[in-house]
């Protein structure tokens, strides 16, 4: 190829990694990730598996380097690495996929796994800047109450294969899956999502204060006293209150300290439930993070210890080689997070609340767990206020929509310095805080009981569909490969 053809190339491949990367929050231009699919399976098509995984590795690349960019406030070198490393998941996908038309039955399924193993491994995956969030305040969001997520990030790669297929004038295959996608969207807009059980007056507070600061450069009582007195703007009567996620931090434990009287004076003049972000330092080495029930008498009546802990941001996976190469100024957390055990919801006296703190929003598993185990509500406790930008912060508003339309529960997102939001059981986003802002969002809320699909079958169901398109894909491109063989074999036999 002449220069001119590999820097043509090369602008194709960015084009399509960039308008994936510009469909998901804080951008937010969803229809683009159809096109850059479409651009991707152009690029693909007909190519040797060499080809395809080189190809894909710079379109994936062009994505996740930007819809990745947070990582960079926890480990410089571990962004670079992450990026690199989830590009070429997608590139494997695609060397993998059959060369010829047959890529269109395939290329779903290889995309879906591709994700999957990025949201997994290693240390338990990063699940941020997916096709599903791509999509979370679109129509096709709607589809994942049937089959969660999973459906979506198919549903994404199959619209953009139409629009692939439209550039090829093959109206049949195009017209086909656009009528397909209508008609999928149809059945979730009718699919069930849940039952109201009862009315729930609830408010979220956000102390405010400045964004991109660390925990460890600001004063945990500023920041307790800033929610203290945000609390001040609560409208009675109310019946949940909401804190963010490690907002009261106590050396040793809750109990007894000046933090946990503050608390239940609070919640006792409030006559409310109060659910607080408790950080608890349990020993030189290691620390707590919880989510702490107040009941409107002033007493604890639950907790729920945080599952899904952030890796570089809670615990330093393989600690003692990482801080060996990352030096003493690294931004590391000098200790660690300890994992809790519970299911993912807290009992209250207005009810049980599922609770996914953070980190824990961005797996379906988690919100899952919380409706199996009776969640009315599902409540989202985080703290992005260490991170640069918003790509963190709106991402995770997109990640609350998702689990609300999963689980079909109303979801509150509470966060320090934003955003903090109010979604409905269909995924809209009824109120959101600004950044950095103090403010109080206050609105009347439904309990709610029942089970989608999605909570009910869980992820296995797209995950066998995924790996029997791969198979017929496959399938499809033998046979064509052997009829297209046969003419020259009978060309030959009459010579």
């Amino acid at each position: 190829m002449s220069w001119k053809s590999r820097l043509l190339l090369l602008g194709r491949c960015l084009l399509a990694g960039v308008c994936i990367a510009a469909s998901l929050p804080p951008w937010g231009w969803w229809p683009l990730a159809f096109v850059g699919i479409a651009l991707l399976d152009r690029l693909i098509a007909g190519q040797s598996w060499k080809r395809r995984f080189r190809r894909t590795w710079l379109v994936a690349a062009a994505w996740l380097f930007p819809a990745l960019f947070w990582i960079i406030d926890l480990t410089a070198p571990g962004y670079v690495i992450a990026a690199a490393l989830y590009a070429s998941y997608f590139a494997i996908a695609a060397a993998c996929c059959p060369p010829g038309r047959a890529r269109w039955i395939a290329l779903p399924g290889l995309f879906l796994l591709a994700e999957v193993a990025r949201w997994s491994f290693p240390f338990g995956g990063v699940p941020l800047g997916t096709l599903a969030m791509s999509q979370a305040a679109a129509p096709l969001a709607q589809t994942a109450r049937l089959l969660g997520s999973y459906l979506v990030v198919v549903l994404v790669v199959v619209g953009g294969i139409a629009l692939s297929a439209a550039w090829s004038r093959d109206w049949r295959i195009a017209g086909g899956i656009a009528v397909g996608l209508v008609a999928l969207w149809g059945v979730a807009m009718v699919a069930p999502k849940g039952h109201d059980v009862g009315p729930l007056r609830i408010a979220i507070v956000q102390g405010g204060g400045p964004q991109h600061t660390r925990a460890a450069d600001t004063d945990p009582r500023e920041v307790f006293q800033r929610h203290v007195d945000a609390t001040g703007l609560v409208t009675q009567p109310v019946d949940l209150v909401l804190w963010p996620e490690n907002v009261v931090a106590v050396d040793g434990r809750l109990a007894g300290s000046k933090d946990d009287t503050q608390l239940s004076i609070l919640a006792r003049r409030l006559n409310t439930t109060l659910v607080v972000g408790v950080t608890e330092d349990v020993s030189d080495q290691h620390f707590l993070n919880a989510a702490v029930v107040y009941g409107p008498d002033g007493t604890v009546v639950d907790r729920y210890d945080k599952v899904r802990i952030v890796p570089f941001g809670e615990y330093v996976p393989l600690r003692g080689l990482i801080e060996r190469f990352a030096g003493q100024n690294s931004g590391l957390p000098q200790r660690d997070a300890v994992a809790g055990t519970g299911p993912a919801v807290v009992h209250t006296p207005v009810g049980t609340m599922g609770t996914v703190i953070s980190w824990e929003v961005f797996f379906a598993t988690r919100a899952r767990n919380a409706i199996d185990h009776g969640g009315e509500v599902l409540l989202n406790p985080t703290n992005g206020s260490s991170y640069w930008l918003t790509i963190v912060q709106s991402q995770q508003v997109a990640s609350s929509q998702l689990r609300a339309i999963e689980t079909g529960r109303w979801t509150l997102q509470a966060a320090p310095t934003g955003f903090s939001a109010i979604v409905t059981p269909d995924g809209h986003v009824v109120q959101r805080t600004g950044i950095s802002e103090r403010a109080v969002l206050q609105q009347t809320i439904q309990k709610r009981q029942g089970q989608t699909i999605s909570t009910i079958v869980g992820p296995w169901p797209m995950l066998a569909l995924s790996v029997l398109g791969i198979a017929l894909g496959w399938i499809v491109q033998r046979r064509s490969n052997r009829s297209s063989d046969a003419p020259d074999e009978a060309a030959e036999a009459v010579s």
